[in-house]
């Protein structure tokens, strides 16, 4: 499973890897219990994780970066339900997240899909985009 091919589903829990598009949706295999149906693009919107990107104090980072920096970390993951533990653990792993910006349930979020990362074995890479002859 490649990373460049999961993504975010508005209304629905979880990960999902992108099988095919078509005009009003796509088809879509879930990540947590391997169950593949249609979605509809007039009722959910589609983030594809590559896509994602997170307030630092700097300038915005990509989502790959922050699970790049949980995966390097020696922290224990924190309760996803556990909002000031979840806020301590990403003060520790990636101190440069703009904390006024990133809501308290994007971050349970973030521990939530790292996981579901982990336990598929999804190697967290971004697509390199083709460099383009002078």
């Amino acid at each position: 499973m490649e990373y460049n091919k999961l993504i975010s589903v508005t209304g629905m829990s979880g990960l999902f890897e992108m099988i095919s598009s078509k005009n009003d949706g796509a088809i879509v295999k879930s990540l947590d219990d391997n169950s593949t149906k249609f979605v509809s693009s007039r009722v959910h919107n589609f983030s594809h994780l590559e896509s994602i990107e997170v307030y630092t104090i700097r300038e915005n980072v990509n989502l790959a970066d922050v699970f790049k920096a949980m995966e390097a970390s020696t922290e224990n993951l924190p309760a996803e339900k556990d909002q000031a533990a979840t806020k301590a653990y990403f003060q520790k792993v990636y101190p440069d997240m703009d904390f006024d910006r990133v809501y308290a349930s994007d971050m349970k979020k973030m521990v939530k899909w790292f996981r579901v990362l982990k336990a598929n074995d999804v190697k967290i890479e971004l697509t390199e985009a083709p460099e383009e002859a002078e």
